[in-house]
């Protein structure tokens, strides 16, 4: 697990920089949509060329399912260039387009006993608004998470603190609780949840969640505070080191049957847990990571410091 560990944190650090340096210099054209409308960028496939590679490079047999695969990328040359010219300047020797596109399709992987599941970008909304977005990976064995790196390259250190420096990287193991770091690598302390958080977080994207009802819960439990709207995972990370008590993502009224992506809470769901905090979905079943790329089996998700969670699951359930 060590090994592993070093590898998914030095491969996570090393695509935080190739997206903090493509968010600087970006251009119109370094974006385009997904047949679903969402927007994918040079970072999002770039972040994943960079992971793949390290995960494959070390570990040749393990399966990867990513969010992202190559074929739009073959489609356009160049958008195609971009990546190539991003990831050129953290990988050795001779970079081929040929090359990048193999190394994003290496997350083309399957739900098998055991595999990484990555999100290059989480949050490429908030991304493209300069705003929060996390990159995102997990490894996974008999269905649980057993290691989480969650990178968040521009969360403050602390979000009370206006001054505060930003870039965190959160990395969690079973059973060895949640540590924070810098995005240079500096230790920053342990994660834990906090019993005097009144706060809800919830998605910045309206279309998400379904924001009234997260309204009527936090106001149920008293949780007053304006909500923290964010993007992408990085709100799992402020429940984990106590800045929120509860995160909910119930699926938005207009689209009742939707379920969420593995990529999208893997890596959050075990930092949150060994911070001493509680997941799982709205009917409270634990998140199942052996169902597809996508949990069926699962309604929404819910992550509490783990001392509101009955209370969150009582409140839905009555509603």
């Amino acid at each position: 697990m060590n090994s592993k560990k070093q590898i998914a944190i030095e491969a996570v650090l090393k695509a935080a920089e190739l997206c903090q340096q493509v968010q600087n210099e970006m251009v119109s054209t370094d974006a385009i949509q997904k047949s679903d409308r969402s927007p994918v960028t040079v970072a999002d496939f770039g972040s994943q060329a960079l992971i793949c590679k390290a995960i494959g490079d070390t570990f040749p047999e393990d399966i990867i399912v990513a969010e992202e695969d190559a074929e739009s990328l073959r489609q356009n040359s160049a958008l195609l260039d971009r990546v190539t010219d991003y990831v050129k300047r953290f990988v050795k020797g001779e970079v081929l387009n040929q090359k990048v596109c193999g190394w994003i399709d290496r997350g083309s992987g399957e739900i098998s006993k055991s595999y990484w599941t990555l999100d290059p970008i989480d949050g490429t909304k908030g991304f493209l608004r300069n705003d929060q977005y996390a990159i995102a990976l997990a490894w996974i064995v008999d269905g649980e998470v057993v290691l989480g790196v969650l990178g968040c390259p521009n969360l403050p250190h602390r979000l009370d603190d206006p001054d505060s420096q930003r870039g965190c990287l959160f990395v969690a193991v079973r059973g060895e609780g949640t540590t924070i770091y810098t995005t240079t690598g500096k230790f920053l302390g342990e994660a834990r949840v906090s019993e005097n958080a009144s706060r809800l977080a919830e998605s910045f994207e309206s279309t998400h969640g379904d924001s009234s009802t997260h309204a009527k819960i936090a106001n149920e439990l008293g949780l007053n505070k304006p909500p923290l709207q964010i993007d992408s995972q990085a709100k799992y990370g402020i429940v984990a080191r106590g800045e929120a008590s509860l995160y909910i993502r119930l699926p938005n009224p207009a689209y009742p049957d939707y379920r969420e992506c593995i990529w999208d809470h893997a890596a959050g769901l075990i930092v949150v847990q060994e911070a001493g905090g509680k997941v799982t979905d709205a009917n409270g079943k634990p998140l199942s990571f052996l169902s597809g790329r996508r949990m069926i089996d699962n309604r929404g998700v819910v992550a509490t410091n783990g001392t509101l969670h009955e209370q969150v699951l009582s409140t839905l359930s009555s509603m």
